[in-house]
């Protein structure tokens, strides 16, 4: 049994969980909470808020943390310790494979950035003041800025779960160049569409 296979499979394993956790709850978030709460009575957003949102929240941003110590782990065994670094037949730059996991990695690395610190302060805040049935005039702009990195999370999240993927083997016949521009306005083309088209009249009358 080799040792790297094993380690780079269980570290592969728990990228996949949380990656799966924290991309399914930011589209939750956006698609379909943050309909949801807009529509909730204050008296009724002050009961449910303060209790579903830590836990989500909760999930959320370690599924991000686990997904990019991970991923960072990941890149750094395969590219650096096993292979020739940045250049080289074996190195990040060296193929398409390894642009496409670059460009996953640097669009992960934003949104983690995204979460943990826009996100989630100013999620800390718009709890507390809803619990408390505060309106603090700040409160506008902490919102706004909470759902502006979110929604950029969003757009982000489509080019690099197909960066992920291509970076993985599945598409072996598609070069980095020019496809990666291709995959980012298509990408955006789709998440602009389900934000602000398709979501908004999601199931507004049951049955």
């Amino acid at each position: 049994m080799d040792t790297n296979d094993v380690l780079q499979a269980l570290f592969r394993w728990i990228h996949l969980i949380a990656g799966i956790t924290w991309i399914g709850l930011l589209y939750f978030l956006n698609l379909i909470n943050a309909h949801v709460t807009a529509a909730l009575q204050a008296p009724t957003r002050k009961e449910v808020v303060p209790q579903v949102m830590p836990r989500v929240l909760f999930w959320f941003r370690w599924g991000a943390m686990f997904t990019f110590i991970t991923g960072i782990l990941l890149l750094l065994w395969k590219y650096f310790l096993l292979g020739s670094g940045f250049g080289g037949d074996a190195g990040l730059f060296g193929s398409s494979a390894g642009w496409w996991i670059s460009m996953g990695a640097l669009f992960g690395t934003i949104m983690w950035f995204n979460v943990w610190f826009i996100i989630w302060p100013a999620q800390q805040k718009l709890i507390t003041w809803v619990k408390e049935g505060q309106a603090p005039p700040e409160q506008p702009q902490v919102a706004k800025t909470a759902l502006y990195a979110s929604r950029t999370n969003v757009f982000l999240s489509v080019p690099m779960l197909f960066g992920m993927l291509a970076g993985s083997g599945h598409y072996p016949t598609l070069s980095f160049f020019p496809w990666f521009l291709i995959v980012i306005a298509l990408g955006a083309g789709l998440v602009y569409y389900m934000l602000f088209t398709f979501a908004p009249t999601v199931a507004k009358e049951w049955p």
